[in-house]
């Protein structure tokens, strides 16, 4: 593992996605503890990517074009059925003071979704991951696994730290109804405009 790998993905995980969003959006819903589990969640829906980059499997469904836009629609659905349940009163990412919780199960469900539905990046982490495997390496698929794990680590890591900092400012939102209602819209169109963009993707 290298320092160029260690920036490289740092960059990318900073960069505000789907993930973010939804963990953003339940650190100021629910405050810390719905954040992480939001965190976790996330995180978990990149497992099956990574896997499927090591794996190769990734280049299949680049191959296939009617298994790439198949599951292509399905996250574009998906994005805009999050971005509506946000939007909507009462929905699972509002932000009102005194609410019941979220199952963690539901949280993490979703978070999970969230990236797994994404065949993009499969495609990523095809490409990303065997840039920092030094040719003649012995076991290159242990070592593209455990920089997958490390890329993991950093993304739960990063994402809960923009959580912490969602629910710090819990606290001010709820008391604003005003910034409460901009938020619920801003986090409804960039849900919605992260499937457009996933929509228009070529793949």
């Amino acid at each position: 593992m290298t320092p160029e790998f260690l920036i490289t993905s740092m960059i990318v995980i900073l960069l505000p996605g789907t993930g973010v969003i939804y963990t953003l959006a339940y650190g100021l819903g629910q405050g810390l503890r719905a954040s992480i589990i939001a965190a976790f969640g996330c995180t978990l829906g990149i497992v099956p990517h990574i896997a499927a980059g090591v794996l190769g499997l990734a280049a299949l469904l680049h191959a296939s074009a009617v298994a790439f836009q198949a599951v292509k629609i399905l996250g574009v659905l998906y994005l805009l059925y999050m971005a509506w349940g946000i939007l909507r009163e009462g929905g699972a990412l509002s932000v009102p003071e005194n609410r019941t919780s979220t199952p963690a199960l539901w949280i993490v469900t979703n978070g999970i979704l969230v990236n797994l539905l994404n065949p993009k990046l499969s495609l990523f982490f095809l490409a990303f991951l065997p840039q920092f495997v030094p040719a003649g390496t012995a076991g290159p698929t242990a070592l593209m696994l455990w920089l997958g794990a490390v890329f993991m680590f950093l993304t739960f890591v990063v994402f809960a730290v923009y959580g912490a900092f969602a629910s710090a400012a819990r606290t001010y939102v709820i008391s604003k109804p005003g910034v409460m209602k901009w938020l619920r819209g801003g986090f409804a169109a960039a849900f919605a405009l992260l499937g457009l963009r996933l929509a228009l993707s070529d793949g």
